[in-house]
């Protein structure tokens, strides 16, 4: 009987995590191992237009040197890095601040603002981008049209600026998100640390410099590696705007040079190592921040 009850014990968590297992190896494992044997792949074309046959051969690293000599795709690299720099920690900060207002003893309505600033979270991105496009256009833009009334010239979606405009829809979309994340942590610190400091003199500012700020690193790091992540995926902002945007090409974004890759000119192996470099791209920048982070914590 002791037998069976520990066999029972040690299938029940198996049995309860298959589901998840199962959903996760073929909705991840099995696209990620397929894209990577992809990027190894190339297409032949028998006759001018493949009327003769199509045949697919295993062709190396062809696929990445093709992705890495495309300037346009090296370029859309550096313009997201450039954008990640700027918008995260512009994003997290607004996050960290919202995150410590509201979770103060005197805030009030802290749940109606929790959910009103997460509210734009719930918009899907091409919703939301369109909705910001309308702010953006001239001539639809109340901002555009009061700014020329000023005697200035704003232009949202010219060369130098779009990028930024951008940026400004993504703060918009995810300062809510990682502001609950932030929230969450602040509501695992105990009581008792907030009555001590506040026995011992502590201001508001004070409480939320030395208590707070220290205790919410893990939940800082957290979002600002989903934030470094989500960063290397910007598609459906940039695809949006560019109908509006003449300043926004297919290669504007490295998701975006893929997309143009695989649908227009039906390059599927580079589309693949794209994919492939872009992941990598996004797990070196994380691990390496990660590194940069626990290093600072030992010193």
């Amino acid at each position: 009987m002791t037998g069976r009850k520990h066999a029972a014990m040690t299938r029940a968590p198996w049995i309860l995590l298959a589901p998840f297992l199962l959903f996760f190896l073929f909705a991840f494992v099995l696209p990620i191992g397929y894209a990577i044997v992809q990027s190894f792949v190339g297409v032949q074309r028998e006759g001018l237009f493949g009327e003769e046959g199509i045949t697919t051969a295993f062709v190396g690293f062809a696929n990445y040197a093709s992705a890495l000599g495309n300037a346009e795709f090296v370029a859309s690299i550096w313009r997201v890095l450039l954008f990640g720099i700027v918008q995260v920690p512009v994003m997290i900060i607004f996050a960290t601040i919202l995150a410590l207002l509201l979770e103060t003893a005197s805030a009030r309505w802290p749940q109606f603002f929790r959910a009103s600033y997460f509210m734009p979270y719930g918009v899907p991105g091409v919703i939301a981008t369109i909705l910001w496009s309308f702010l953006y256009l001239p001539g639809l833009s109340p901002i555009v049209d009061l700014a020329e009334r000023l005697g200035i010239t704003v232009d949202f979606l010219g060369p130098s600026t779009v990028l930024w405009s951008i940026a400004n829809i993504v703060t918009w979309t995810y300062t809510g998100y990682n502001m609950l994340i932030i929230v969450a942590q602040l509501k695992s610190i105990p009581g008792e640390l907030y009555e001590a400091a506040r026995v011992d003199g502590a201001s508001t500012w004070r409480i939320a410099r030395s208590v707070q700020l220290p205790l919410i690193r893990p939940a800082l790091v957290l979002a600002t590696v989903f934030s470094i992540i989500g960063t290397l995926q910007l598609f459906a902002e940039p695809q949006v705007l560019q109908t509006v945007s003449p300043a926004i090409n297919n290669d504007y974004t490295p998701n975006l040079s893929a997309f143009n890759s695989a649908f227009n000119y039906n390059e599927y192996g580079v589309a693949a190592a794209q994919s492939v470099i872009i992941a990598l791209a996004a797990f070196i920048l994380s691990f390496a921040f990660l590194r940069f982070v626990n290093r600072k914590g030992r010193s």
